[in-house]
């Protein structure tokens, strides 16, 4: 797996540190998944590989198929269904989507501040 991570990096053009920052984990992270050790990134971690690289996630844990996603899952209507009517709340819930992980949890803790809900968490 620590090839086709690799790959995947190096074909969507990514340093270790900027592929880091899209999936939201450490650049060591990267690091240590594309080495030959046994750390291997979480499920979570591997979607968000395949989908940062634009690669199958099928050929990225498995090696089956093909490298190169055959459809943008970004185009598929229901693969990102919202009930959101609002156009503002369309765009905000677009860039939220571009955050890596980590920026996304302030980006709702500092909403939870300025709305004084911190001890309110929704699911």
């Amino acid at each position: 797996m620590a090839e086709r991570i690799r790959r995947a990096r190096r074909k969507a053009g990514f340093s270790q540190s900027a592929l880091a920052d899209r999936v939201g984990v450490q650049r060591s992270a990267v690091s240590n998944w594309e080495s030959a050790s046994v750390v291997l990134p979480s499920l979570q971690n591997l979607v968000a590989l395949a989908k940062a690289c634009g690669v199958s996630f099928e050929w990225l844990g498995t090696g089956r198929g093909r490298m190169a996603l055959e459809v943008d899952l970004d185009q598929i209507p229901a693969a990102d269904a919202e009930l959101v009517e609002v156009r503002g709340e369309r765009d905000l819930l677009a860039l939220y989507r571009d955050l890596p992980q980590t920026k996304r949890l302030l980006v709702v803790e500092v909403l939870r501040v300025v709305l004084g809900a911190r001890a309110r968490p929704r699911a």
